[in-house]
């Protein structure tokens, strides 16, 4: 069965035990392995792993064995209580070995968890999922938590009391962060707020917010796309002592000129292709990315890519080059490529 986002929201709150299983997929590694963390948590409660009834296998182990994963589904363990086999990394490529477990699956079975990337509507994999009657496929999109997550996360970390202020600060800071930066920016702030019985505040979520070096490299990417190139010195030396690498930079440019080619190019125009942006843009950055984007144009923005890609593979190569050196060249290249024309 194909769960929708509300009702995925539901399963990863209260698993289901009986069930055969379930596949979570979606572009971002990272969110995924959240959700699955959760749901195997849940499903298995403490010590799991000591009392060896949860079983880890990749994609690479049923290629030379296909009974494998069915075996692992049926062993019985040492320990009681539920069990689970956890694949990772599933692909089509082993979706009839899969599929064909989840048909040997029996009551008191252990339930089958299964993560991949993005799936097609045509996979084989989604689809033996889908169409399952005691199995679910599950998507996980790019979407920043929602107000019911990150209460979820809240109450779990034990923060209580939150007003309407500190909500709103919270959930603009989960659109601006990485799924699992938001979820230790949580854990921080269960442990800053540790014996205060004050209500969560923004001051507090402000203080507990990853620190200036993103804001930072943020700050060196705008310059850079606005053609401002005498700025872009003193804002790299700065990064530069705080440890920020170059090929975190070149990464963090790349995104941000694909952010922008991608809104260049949207049949409505650049403000309605940031607004279609995923994972959404920060409405801080939101007017001044439309204004660069609207400034830079599509020709301009695929030199800009062209150039970061070949710096990419630069920094990534065993030449000796100092790396920072290029990356500044890269930048000020960038910078002089999308300035204004006089």
């Amino acid at each position: 069965m194909k769960l929708s986002p509300r009702e995925a929201a539901r399963y990863f709150a209260r698993p289901e035990p009986d069930r055969a299983g379930v596949l979570i997929y979606g572009p971002d590694a990272m969110r995924v392995a959240l959700k699955r963390q959760e749901a195997i948590a849940k499903l298995l409660g403490p010590n799991a792993e000591e009392e060896m009834r949860l079983t880890r296998m990749g994609a690479g182990d049923l290629r030379g064995d296909k009974a494998a994963l069915t075996d692992a589904i049926k062993a019985r363990g040492f320990f009681p209580g539920p069990r689970v086999v956890f694949l990772e990394e599933a692909n089509d490529g082993i979706a009839d070995t899969v599929i064909a477990a989840l048909g040997d699956w029996q009551p008191g079975d252990a339930q089958l968890v299964v993560t991949a990337k993005q799936l097609t509507p045509r996979s084989a994999l989604r689809k033996g999922f889908e169409s399952h009657p005691n199995a679910y496929a599950v998507a996980i999109y790019d979407d920043p938590p929602g107000r019911d997550e990150i209460e979820a996360m809240l109450a779990k970390a034990g923060l209580t009391g939150i007003d309407r202020a500190a909500m709103g600060a919270l959930t603009d800071l989960a659109g601006q962060l990485d799924p699992g930066d938001f979820r230790q920016t949580v854990e921080k702030l269960s442990l800053y707020k540790l014996g205060d019985a004050a209500p969560l505040t923004p001051e507090d979520v402000a203080a507990c917010a990853p620190r200036s070096t993103e804001a930072e490299a943020d700050e060196l990417i705008h310059v850079v796309a606005e053609g401002r190139m005498t700025a872009v010195g003193p804002l790299l030396q700065r990064l530069e002592a705080q440890g920020v690498t170059p090929v975190t930079l070149c990464i963090a440019a790349t995104r941000h000129f694909r952010a922008l080619h991608a809104a260049a190019c949207d049949p409505a125009g650049p403000a309605q292709g940031i607004a279609r942006l995923r994972p959404p843009v920060h409405f801080k950055a939101r007017d001044r990315m439309v204004r660069q984007a609207q400034a830079c144009g599509v020709a301009r923005l695929e030199q800009a890519l062209g150039l970061l890609i070949d710096t990419d593979l630069q920094l990534r190569s065993s030449q000796r080059a100092p790396q920072m050196a290029l990356m500044e060249r890269c930048l000020i290249r960038l910078a002089r490529l999308v300035a204004p024309r006089s």
